[in-house]
């Protein structure tokens, strides 16, 4: 019997909490909790990890920024540092838990996006850490950032393109064929285009792919049997942060239709968990990270699925 394929996308804010130091000890250390919470799940399925990459690749860019001798790299190139460097300890530490003949590997991952995307015009992605008012002004005035509101404090925000096609789908495919869990399409994958001065030729965009959105396609594209966003809540709520908030446990995308979801935050993966059942009929699944057992079980999380079963309404 083939073994199915379950895709989680790995959130920034899972591996890096927003109140944490984004040091690489810190990383490490919070990546070694996630492959704990991993690492069952390769005795049972084909594992394939997508990963978040906002805090990390905001902190590259201040790093390249702060170096004036050199024009900062745009971030796609940003991008595909910040993939190497966290799918790096992520390997790694899933190699330190998992039996030694278990492959894994990780592919640099480029994903389409079209240049007259409207996203473009309507920053919305978050990336770097957050900042007091004043700092961030001050860093609008000095580098021509556009920043946004982000709890009660600010963050940049940066193009968030749809992700159109995963260019390495096909390797990705063989690899999972020879039972490899598969590290890829990091922080969305790397944003390209085809040129418009250049025919058939790969340039690379000043965007950054949602990683929800971006993962969603990758599970829709290897059929997967579940896909699931873990972050650092423990699922969807209606009206979060107020006396009336309520956990949604079992719920259909017609009922997630119903409601409006904060675009910087919950909304992405809303939607990607919408597309993704819609799409496949197979389940979708937002949760904490170290719930992962528990919510492959259907036993935590907010689950997504085309027809809710009796014994999982209320």
């Amino acid at each position: 019997m083939a073994r199915q394929t379950i895709v989680v996308a790995l959130g920034g804010n899972a591996l890096l909490r927003r109140s944490d130091p984004m040091t690489v000890e810190v990383q490490r250390a919070n990546i070694k909790v996630a492959v704990e919470a991993l690492a069952p799940l390769v005795e049972r399925y084909d594992l394939v990890l997508a990963h978040g990459n906002g805090p990390q690749v905001g902190l590259l860019a201040l790093q390249a920024a702060s170096y004036p001798a050199v024009e900062p790299y745009p971030l796609d190139v940003l991008g595909a540092q910040s993939q190497g460097m966290i799918a790096y300890m992520l390997e790694q530490e899933l190699g330190n838990v998992l039996p030694a003949e278990k492959p894994i590997a990780t592919l640099l991952t480029m994903v389409e996006v079209d240049p007259d995307d409207p996203a473009f015009n309507d920053p919305t992605k978050f990336v770097g850490p957050t900042y007091v008012k004043a700092k961030a002004d001050a860093l609008a005035a000095e580098k021509g950032w556009v920043f946004k509101r982000d709890g009660g404090l600010w963050r940049r925000v940066v193009a968030s393109p749809e992700p159109k096609r995963i260019f390495e789908i096909r390797p990705i495919r063989w690899l999972i064929e020879q039972g490899t869990v598969v590290i890829c399409t990091g922080g969305g994958g790397i944003p390209t285009a085809f040129s418009t001065e250049r025919p058939n030729t790969l340039v690379g965009v000043e965007a950054v792919i949602d990683k929800d959105l971006a993962s969603e396609l990758l599970a829709r594209e290897l059929n997967a049997s579940m896909f699931v966003m873990a972050t650092d809540t423990d699922g969807v709520y209606l009206d979060w942060m107020t006396p009336a908030q309520r956990h949604l446990g079992w719920v259909t995308p017609e009922e997630l239709d119903e409601h409006s979801f904060a675009a910087g935050s919950m909304g992405p993966k809303v939607e990607a968990a919408r597309r993704f059942v819609r799409a496949t009929c197979n389940r979708a699944a937002i949760g904490r990270l170290e719930d992962i057992a528990r919510i492959v079980a259907g036993e935590a999380g907010t689950n997504v699925v085309c027809e809710v079963p009796a014994d999982r309404r209320g």
